[in-house]
């Protein structure tokens, strides 16, 4: 386990940096660790990181394996599926070791010259959290949460749920995401008391019923309704043409209301 807390200012021991930097000396390693930070958060589970990087599925979980134990990145189990993430207190604990007292703590000497300190806050920004809602989490929300994750990738966290979830994703939802070569390893229906308690910046809903059931969250949250054709039980060209119409017209207006 890595020699640090879950303090603000957390204290690294020389020991973790070693094991970390020697987990990122790798070039496969060290592609799936940017992969995981871009992702945010979120996270992505394995079948998403190997088509995204072309790595075979036993390679794969040899990287993930060294990386786990590094302590950079954490594993959760969903489902059938485990979920992979950057942890982001190792991150900077790991960075500011490395730049401690640095250019005699002058810390903005140590910046990129077209990086201004007045910037920093910025750049570090973490991703917005968007809930995607409809009432069965199996079709509409499932294709945007995946849309916004891919189109806004280290700019939109996305996670979807139901009012009453179904049993599983839509075929045809799963066949129009992968047609796009996008990932849907890992999808599956969840209930909103699920997600309710997450640090949620924008809630999009896709049915009208989602938002007439729209639960009340623990804290003020901004809201946005976008209806969209409920294709259950149609040939799968409805699927994709519900596909292309969340493209087209979800994601310019979720970047429009977070200021994206």
């Amino acid at each position: 386990m890595p020699n640090f807390d879950n303090s603000k200012n957390m204290e690294i021991k020389p020991k973790f940096a070693v094991r970390a930097l020697a987990a990122l000396a790798q070039e496969s390693r060290l592609a799936i660790y940017r992969l995981l930070v871009q992702a945010g958060p979120v996270g992505l589970v394995a079948g998403q990181i190997g088509d995204a990087l072309g790595i075979a599925p036993a390679t794969l979980s040899f990287h993930l394996k060294t990386l786990a134990h590094s302590g950079l990145v954490t594993q959760r189990q969903e489902g059938r599926f485990v979920r992979y993430s950057a942890d982001f207190n190792a991150m900077h604990a790991l960075i500011d070791y490395l730049s401690a007292n640095c250019c005699g703590s002058d810390r903005s000497a140590c910046l990129p010259l077209n990086i201004q300190p007045e910037d920093q806050g910025m750049n570090a920004s973490t991703p917005k959290t968007v809930l995607v809602l409809c009432t069965g989490n199996s079709c509409r929300s499932q294709m945007a949460e995946v849309l916004l994750n891919h189109d806004l990738a280290g700019r939109v966290r996305a996670i979807s749920a139901g009012i009453r979830p179904q049993p599983k994703v839509a075929e045809g939802a799963i066949t129009a995401l992968r047609e796009a070569g996008l990932p849907t390893e890992g999808l599956y229906p969840k209930d909103v008391d699920a997600v309710i308690n997450e640090p949620i910046d924008l809630v999009v809903t896709v049915c009208d019923n989602a938002k007439e059931s729209c639960p009340v969250f623990p804290r003020p949250v901004k809201t946005l309704h976008l209806p969209f054709h409920d294709p259950h039980g149609e040939p799968v060209e409805s699927f994709r043409r519900v596909r292309d119409d969340i493209r087209a017209r979800l994601i310019p207006a979720v970047r429009e209301a977070l200021g994206l």
